[in-house]
């Protein structure tokens, strides 16, 4: 530890993304809208028996992770500059909050909390939608539209309802406005993601340490996830993945149920969370601590696709560029069949985080995913890092995390004594 780390308690406090950063993130979307009313909704209250998660365009602009039903209102035009950006909460419920958790009244620490300085609750909805829709009769949708078979989207079908009741009111598209925002990370964004991959390695330290064979495909989640909490983290980002055997050639398998039998290698896909931001990893081991001449084989395939894909991340590129870096290996070493499924995504407050498939900017986060899967070998190999696009090319978030076959074996054996 540096001096200045030992001279500043705050260097070791994991990160968070500021009030500010929010802040900045709302000034750039009003001064997008040109004038155009936005409004973005929290989502209402999932089954009491799971977490509840705010939209992520909502979570991006506002930081609030606590307020089912809250509504920001965006409104550039209106003449006092605190009061262009609105948040509006359900009302308190003192009886409902025993049951799911207390509530803050507005006031000035709510005010400072969020950074915001016009919060309401939601009975004001339509007296501050009517001021700003008269004052620019333009609305803006930012929710991402749906397809003609679900619901409308929700800011979409609260407009619909405001044209009816105000004519000449227009109705025009930006939804593509908070995607190409979130597509961009800020070097906050990157920390919370490189913390999540720290965590995550932890985690995968400890799932190292104890597969065997024997156990079943539930004790090796079950590892990696306790490592995930022991660090602070409160879970995984997504489902985590754990195929053994003839499982491992499939993609999204999810019972993870299987007995570990020596000879099989081990699809592991698992990441933690943290603060909303996720990571996502992909290693591939041998059960009994070892590689098979034929899976070594293939894994040093995949693993020179990896790397031929990461080489490829850079500003400018595309996803279908790197896939075609990464895939192009795959080609040559005769398995381009088994190569079933693009190179990888966006990573963000999303694990398929809603960015586009347009160049990539410096700041992108992306995962690189190759994988062979050869069902009739019951050999399934993927190995995935996660990526920051910089201006001289990848920064690998995860690279930590034993990756090669000579590293896991090598981590297998000092884990083992």
């Amino acid at each position: 530890m540096s001096s200045a780390d030992t001279a500043n308690p705050a260097a070791d406090a994991p990160p968070a993304i500021p009030a500010a950063e929010y802040a900045g993130r709302r000034t750039a979307v009003l001064e997008a809208l040109d004038g155009a009313v936005g409004v973005l909704f929290a989502g209402p209250a999932g089954h009491e028996d799971h977490a509840w998660r705010p939209h992520p365009h909502f979570e991006y602009l506002t930081g609030v992770v606590d307020e089912p039903g809250a509504v920001l209102v965006l409104d550039p035009a209106h003449p006092a500059p605190a009061r262009r950006a609105t948040l509006l909460l359900s009302p308190l419920d003192p009886e409902r909050e025993q049951w799911d958790g207390l509530r803050a009244p507005i006031a000035e620490a709510l005010r400072t909390r969020y950074g915001i300085g016009a919060i309401h609750r939601l009975g004001m909805l339509g007296r501050t939608l009517k001021e700003a829709v008269a004052r620019s009769r333009r609305l803006a949708c930012l929710h991402p539209l749906a397809h003609f078979d679900q619901p409308v989207s929700p800011d979409l079908a609260l407009f619909h309802a405001l044209r009816e009741r105000m004519p000449g009111v227009e109705i025009g598209d930006r939804t593509d406005l908070l995607p190409s925002m979130r597509s961009r990370k800020s070097e906050a964004e990157i920390a919370m993601i490189r913390h999540a991959a720290s965590i995550t390695a932890e985690g995968y330290a400890a799932m190292l340490a104890m597969v065997r064979p024997g156990i079943d495909e539930f004790a090796v989640q079950e590892a990696l996830e306790h490592g995930y909490r022991r660090r602070g983290s409160r879970g995984p980002a997504y489902g985590s993945i754990v195929g053994s055997g003839i499982n491992s050639t499939v993609l999204h398998y999810r019972a993870n149920d299987r007995q570990l039998e020596d000879g099989d290698v081990i699809c592991v896909d698992s990441g933690c969370r943290w603060g909303g931001y996720g990571a996502d990893v992909t290693r591939t081991i041998p059960a009994g601590g070892r590689f098979t001449d034929r899976q070594r084989e293939i894994h040093d395939i995949v693993l020179a696709a990896l790397d031929a894909g990461i080489a490829a991340a850079r500003p400018g590129a595309t996803l279908r560029e790197i896939d075609a870096a990464a895939r192009a290996v795959i080609v040559e070493a005769g398995h381009g069949d088994a190569f079933i499924h693009s190179i990888g995504h966006h990573l963000g407050l999303e694990t398929h985080d809603t960015c586009g498939d347009g160049p990539l900017e410096e700041g992108a986060v992306i995962t690189v995913e190759p994988g062979i899967y050869l069902p009739a070998e019951r050999i399934g190999v993927r190995i995935e890092d996660d990526i920051v696009i910089r201006a001289d090319g990848a920064e690998n978030l995860t690279r930590g995390i034993p990756r090669s076959a000579r590293e896991i074996e090598a981590a297998m054996a000092a884990a083992r004594g």
